[in-house]
């Protein structure tokens, strides 16, 4: 399936709904299946990298009122200030962020550890001239939310793994950023999340991450040459 960058999508398919949040991917047809979630904080909505579909809005309306549009991914801009203007809220970004509020056409608020007042920690994954990323974490509910370190897509898995370390970051995985958190549920940028035995499938993956690099690059290196 095809479709331009700026095309709004016509539907989307529901993923890793909670009692406290929901995820959608815009484009069901994609190979990048990027995902993006809406999730509540005290009858509060914050919407994380949202890739924009027609309808969405009352997805976030079973929640609550929308406080806030994060952008948890330096390159995640996707449809943030179009969200963020539609409802009348500020873009969130990182405080270490560089480079991303000029690319943001909408009121953008910062925020350091803790998103807002919300109770939600933020942690820091990546911060590079390459590379800028944080995690959010609910401790009220466990629910952990990762844009782009690891994800479920087929180009992210070597073997058996559900969860899997960005194939960029499998020789160096980020494991310090999540020390001691223990995740009921892992949500990720790039496919469906891990709702159940979220912290073995996230320490297997940090573990395991070096180790599976050689097969997950054969099979990259696989799925390139012609047929």
């Amino acid at each position: 399936m095809s479709f331009r960058a700026d095309e709004r999508a016509t539907e989307y398919r529901e993923i890793d709904r909670f009692d406290d949040g929901v995820g959608w991917i815009a484009h069901p047809d994609e190979t990048m299946q990027r995902a993006s979630h809406a999730i509540a904080v005290d009858g509060e909505v914050w919407v994380l990298d949202p890739v924009d579909a027609e309808g969405i809005d009352d997805l976030f309306a079973e929640f609550g009122d929308v406080a806030g549009v994060v952008v948890m991914l330096d390159r995640h801009k996707r449809d943030a200030a179009a969200v963020a203007d539609r409802h009348d809220v500020p873009v969130y970004l990182p405080e270490f962020f560089e480079g991303v509020t000029e690319d943001v056409d909408a009121a953008v608020a910062r925020f350091d550890d803790e998103l807002s007042d919300t109770g939600v920690r933020s942690l820091t994954v990546v911060d590079n001239r390459f590379w800028q990323e944080v995690a959010l974490y609910n401790p009220a509910d466990g629910t952990l939310v990762v844009p782009e370190t690891v994800g479920t897509v087929d180009y992210f898995l070597a073997g058996d793994e559900r969860l899997g370390v960005h194939p960029m970051l499998r020789l160096t995985p980020p494991q310090s950023a999540f020390r001691g958190v223990a995740p009921e549920r892992v949500l990720v940028g790039h496919g469906a999340g891990v709702m159940e035995d979220a912290a073995r499938a996230l320490d297997d993956a940090l573990e395991r991450s070096r180790r599976g690099a050689p097969r997950l690059y054969a099979s990259t290196v696989r799925d390139l040459l012609p047929v």
